[in-house]
């Protein structure tokens, strides 16, 4: 038995939040935000919890996957943000979804959040003990964002995205996987209980332009592949420049590299999940596509998952 994405789901909250919007409240500019992050906008879940994003986008993948929430055997939550310490947002959204056969648990791994419950949810399935499993990842960046600091308040954005894995025997669904942290550089990326996130954008930067391109080798390698087999890579939102570093590295062109940041900011463990759910609306992925997921966070963590796609 292998673990196949049987369906996709995403949540974007409606208000919108601009380079401009953000010029008026710190000392920046549309341009000076842009050139350097690649950032045009970002959402806001002003009036929304996190179990209401991640409600949406769990919602929306069940719906995908042809499934009822009885199907569901297993619930791992992503989450920097979660609306109090206890219970677990796994578990509110197990009280909100009606899905009473699962068993539920949050991890935290930051911005490779989506990764790292993607590979555990995927070991239950290989066990046989659960056939159907809902990954979720559920962030409101802007609860913990200082919108005096304009070194990271231009970055972080609200959204949450979500993924049904199934057990199938059948060709396709999780080839390989890289999972790997680096907790001496916690320093770089870090918030403290009741405040907000304190970056040191340039330690982050030089890790990330090592970690993915290792993350991404050592999957390959796992699989037995090659990057220029793969059909898509979608990087985790962080900054374009990290992006463009990869594309550069690999000789990737444009089409082959999902990027959303221009229009939601770096959503920490639902960026890629939502830029996933994108790719598979918009009909860009065929069966047998080649689709390998990386990310970094704080931590540090860092990782990739690489798939067949086969919906």
């Amino acid at each position: 038995m292998n673990a196949h994405i049987t369906g996709t789901g995403r949540f974007i909250p409606p208000d919108i939040l601009t380079n401009q919007d953000l010029s008026r409240m710190v000392d920046t500019s549309d341009e000076w935000i842009a050139s350097r992050t690649g950032i045009r906008t970002r959402h806001i879940a002003r009036d929304m919890s996190a179990c209401d994003m991640g409600e949406a986008a769990a919602r929306a993948a069940l719906d995908t996957a042809g499934l009822s929430p009885a199907d569901i055997g297993l619930v791992v939550v992503s989450t920097t943000t979660p609306d109090r310490p206890l219970p677990s947002l796994a578990c509110d959204l197990q009280l909100r979804l009606g899905l009473e056969n699962a068993f539920c648990f949050d991890i935290g791994a930051a911005c490779s959040g989506f990764i790292y419950a993607l590979d555990i949810a995927a070991l239950y399935l290989r066990t046989g003990g659960v056939t159907h499993a809902l990954v979720v990842c559920a962030e409101k960046l802007s609860a913990i964002t200082d919108y005096t600091d304009r070194r990271t308040c231009v970055l972080f954005g609200d959204g949450a995205g979500a993924v049904v894995l199934s057990a199938a025997d059948k060709p396709g669904g999780l080839l390989a996987s890289y999972l790997a942290a680096r907790g001496d550089g916690g320093a770089a990326l870090h918030c403290a209980p009741g405040g907000c996130i304190q970056m040191e954008g340039q330690e982050v930067y030089k890790f990330a332009v090592r970690a993915m391109p290792e993350a991404i080798e050592k999957t390959l390698a796992k699989a037995g592949r090659n990057v220029t087999e793969l059909d898509f890579i979608i990087p985790h939102q962080a900054n374009i420049r990290i992006i463009q570093s990869v594309m550069h590295r690999y000789g990737l062109p444009p089409d082959k590299v999902a990027i959303t940041i221009d229009r939601y900011g770096n959503t920490s463990s639902a960026s890629i999940p939502i830029a996933l759910d994108e790719l598979a609306r918009e009909g860009r992925l065929r069966p047998g596509a080649l689709l390998l997921m990386t990310g970094f966070g704080a931590g540090l963590t860092y990782g990739a998952t690489l798939f067949e796609w086969s919906v």
